[in-house]
């Protein structure tokens, strides 16, 4: 295998796939770059068996061949190159030079045979979405995945198809996030969960064009297909919690608020909650909002002016499930529903149905 490719573009590749690389290492190829050279084309991939990454960059290839890379060294290697152009020659006992500017480094490559498939994937039915949007839903929902496997299937996202409406739901018990999102076209439906970190991770390669990108689905895999790169993940099996049963349908009290300034007087009450329980309280009222937290070494206060209807309310919350919501949210105003201080407060946008969060209250008013 011989072939030439410009840094720039090698690291670029290199940043894309090894997000795949596992972070304990137990099967030392799994550890490695795949690289490989297909006519005028790189083909890089890295596999934790759980979730694959594959890109193709541009390269000069004069012989082809391919060979497995330990990943963070060459990794590391290639980032402190020189800017220029990168030659490399693998010889048949895979030992592997690599030439750039004055730099002749060598890595002891590993066998590409040992190295696992992507899966194969039927394309019929696939998602059509624009990778802008698929991003930001991930963004705005993924938070709220749970971190705790006694429950696998909450480690991930629902993702609900039908017609040409596309849902991503995530809930860890303590709060609920959902976006939605239209298609351009109607699709058949389906429903499926992906792993959080495989969201995470493809919500890192995306970009925030409005370039279209695929998503096909088999009974157990789901492949991402960005044209230059592919993400293939397994599904989490079971059963997800029928969630539109939890989601409240009536309200008492409802209030519309700025979210950065809601934000910021969270943030700063929190700064006081942290050093005790992290709780805030929050009072509805009239025309405003206030924010109180204590603790040992003082007390905080935040007044937040909000448009308010129905019945006023004292409530309180943790105030890292308020906060990983509003850093999530690009409206400038929220609207949020109240029943009473021991039910959820709903979070929605002023108008439209893009999303709706659910945020479970502490109980410390005597409830």
């Amino acid at each position: 295998m011989r072939f030439s490719c410009e840094k720039k573009d090698l690291l670029t590749g290199i940043n894309i796939v090894q997000k795949a690389i596992p972070s304990r290492g137990t099967i030392p190829v799994l550890e490695g770059v795949f690289v490989e050279t297909i006519s005028d084309m790189l083909r890089l991939k890295c596999s934790d068996l759980a979730l694959s990454i594959e890109s193709h960059i541009p390269a000069l290839v004069e012989a082809e061949g391919s060979v497995v890379l330990p990943g963070r060294v060459f990794s590391e290697m290639v980032r402190r190159f020189p800017e220029g152009r990168v030659e490399v020659e693998c010889d048949s006992e895979r030992t592997v030079k690599i030439t750039c500017g004055h730099s002749r480094p060598t890595l002891q490559g590993m066998s590409a045979s040992e190295f696992p498939h992507m899966p194969v994937i039927p394309e019929a039915g696939a998602v059509e979405i624009s990778q802008c949007r698929l991003k930001n839903m991930i963004r705005q929902a993924v938070f709220s995945v749970a971190a705790d496997e006694s429950k696998p299937i909450l480690t991930g996202a629902l993702i609900e198809v039908e017609d040409d409406d596309i849902n991503m739901v995530a809930l860890d018990g303590y709060r609920l996030a959902l976006r939605r999102e239209k298609l351009h076209r109607k699709h058949n439906s389906n429903r499926f969960v992906v792993p959080g970190r495989t969201l995470s991770e493809a919500a890192k390669i995306l970009s925030d064009e409005d370039s279209m990108i695929s998503i096909y689905t088999g009974s157990n895999q789901a492949l991402i297909d960005l044209g230059y790169t592919r993400i293939a993940t397994r599904l989490l099996e079971g059963d997800f919690i029928k969630y539109r049963q939890i989601l409240p349908q009536e309200h008492t009290t409802t209030a519309t608020v700025s979210t950065l300034e809601l934000l910021e007087g969270i943030e700063r009450a929190s700064l006081l909650a942290r050093e005790g329980n992290n709780l805030i309280k929050i009072s509805v009222q009239e025309n405003k909002f206030i924010i109180t937290s204590n603790s040992e070494i003082g007390t905080a206060y935040e007044e937040i002016e909000a448009k308010m209807e129905g019945k006023q309310l004292d409530i309180a919350f943790n105030a890292k499930y308020f906060v990983d919501v509003l850093r999530n949210l690009d409206d400038e105003q929220i609207m949020l529903n109240f029943n009473t201080n021991i039910s959820p407060c709903v979070v929605r946008p002023v108008e439209g149905e893009r999303f709706l969060y659910l945020i479970l209250p502490v109980r410390v008013f005597g409830a």
